[in-house]
């Protein structure tokens, strides 16, 4: 068996299973969990009716790289997105489509990583544990960068040494942030670019919550974006992975992409040629339709400013809790251990929240996940103000 194995922690949901173990919540509230990104809004029937129509292709073995046309529907949706320079993304060599960003990013260390470097993968943290674990089986140490009110909720980038820059060769960003929302701005991600450049690493910047925020306006910047705006159109050691999952509400369709640096994109490719993750067709047509259409992602941002403004109408007074920059995500303080938080909220109310500190890990003294939690606001409408009144109630009862 491969010894890194037995490196990985247990996944967060299996540590909440244990934390729930033996409880039973009360018979006559209803289940509601607030624990899980998944997200709940209808899938827009387009999207189903278009994969319904491309059963067909069933009977064709799908290519690695996925059809042209899937690639261009992408290409374009990411210079309209990010208003990058026309022309600026080829499809052939910079546009790769994967079966939803967990995959791809935890694939994506296997391929760039070089075990006879002791090599380092920075990541925020709190994380996505996909992060750590890719590191791992890569053969590399994770460094864990603290994401703390002190610093707007995003690692503080200035305070890591020039040692450990040269020794990364992986650095993973989450912009909007999972779980905090934070958006890593265009100064700090063209800083970053130049430290990639300087030291020799790579940039894997996971986007996956940029399409659910407040503001139509101003939507969260990309790391593309920042690298063209700094006159780096050819998105050099910069590599992005977002899905359809949650713009699109359509996470059993595992479709999404990694698009950036043709060098970087050609290696994973090839990579990918003997991982054999290869897209179905019917699934690719389906990504082309939901690509080329935004009335369905506006609809969905609407509902999600619904449920933001009830909950932390309800919330208010009784738990610090902000409305974050992005994603679907509350990331509030909790007046007791969040484990214990947790644990009493689903023994006294049948409510699931996720503990912080089953996303994050101490280093250096510090955990940033201690005493919050994590409520994602997928939930319909209904569900997510009874959700809140019952933790009001909770937090009201201690």
């Amino acid at each position: 068996m491969n010894t890194d194995l037995d490196r990985l922690q247990p996944y967060p949901f299996e540590k909440l299973a244990a934390l729930k173990a033996g409880i039973v919540p009360p018979a006559h509230l209803d289940h509601i969990a607030l624990s899980i990104g998944e997200p709940k809004h209808p899938t827009p029937g387009f999207i189903a009716e278009e994969l319904l129509a491309h059963l067909h292709g069933l009977s064709g073995y799908p290519l690695t790289k996925g059809t042209p046309e899937l690639r261009q529907a992408v290409a374009k949706w990411l210079i309209r997105r990010y208003k990058l320079p026309q022309e600026s993304l080829d499809p052939e060599l910079q546009v790769l489509p994967v079966n939803g960003t967990r995959e791809a990013l935890f694939a994506f260390a296997q391929a760039v990583i070089d075990r006879a470097r002791s090599p380092l993968v920075l990541m925020p943290n709190p994380f996505y544990q996909i992060y750590e674990g890719a590191a791992l089986l890569a053969g590399a140490e994770p460094r864990y960068l603290p994401c703390t009110a002190a610093t707007g909720l995003i690692p503080d980038f200035d305070a890591v040494d020039a040692a450990t820059w040269d020794r990364c060769q992986l650095l993973y960003l989450c912009s909007p942030h999972n779980p905090t929302g934070a958006v890593t701005g265009i100064p700090m991600l063209q800083r970053l670019i130049h430290l990639a450049e300087k030291h020799d690493f790579i940039i894997a910047s996971d986007e996956c919550y940029s399409e659910i925020h407040a503001d139509e306006a101003n939507p969260p910047p990309g790391l593309l974006q920042a690298a063209a705006q700094m006159g780096n159109p050819e998105y050099r050691r910069c590599v992005v992975f977002n899905s359809l999952s949650k713009r699109s509400n359509a996470p059993g369709l595992r479709s999404g992409f990694v698009a950036g640096d043709a060098e970087v994109l050609q290696a994973f490719y090839r990579y990918r040629t003997y991982h054999g993750c290869a897209m179905p067709l019917p699934t690719q047509a389906a990504s082309i339709k939901a690509w080329g259409d935004e009335a369905h992602v506006r609809k969905s941002r609407a509902r999600y400013r619904e449920k933001f403004d009830a909950v932390l109408a309800i919330l208010d007074g009784v738990l610090p809790v902000a409305r974050p920059d992005a994603g679907f995500y509350l990331w509030p303080e909790t007046p007791i251990p969040d484990p214990e938080f947790a644990r009493g909220l689903f023994a006294c109310h049948n409510v699931t929240v996720l503990p912080g500190t089953f996303l994050s890990r101490k280093a250096d003294g510090c955990d940033p996940g201690e005493n919050r939690i994590r409520m994602a606001l997928v939930a319909p409408l209904d569900e997510c103000i009874d959700a809140a009144t019952r933790i009001r109630q909770y937090i009201e009862s201690l």
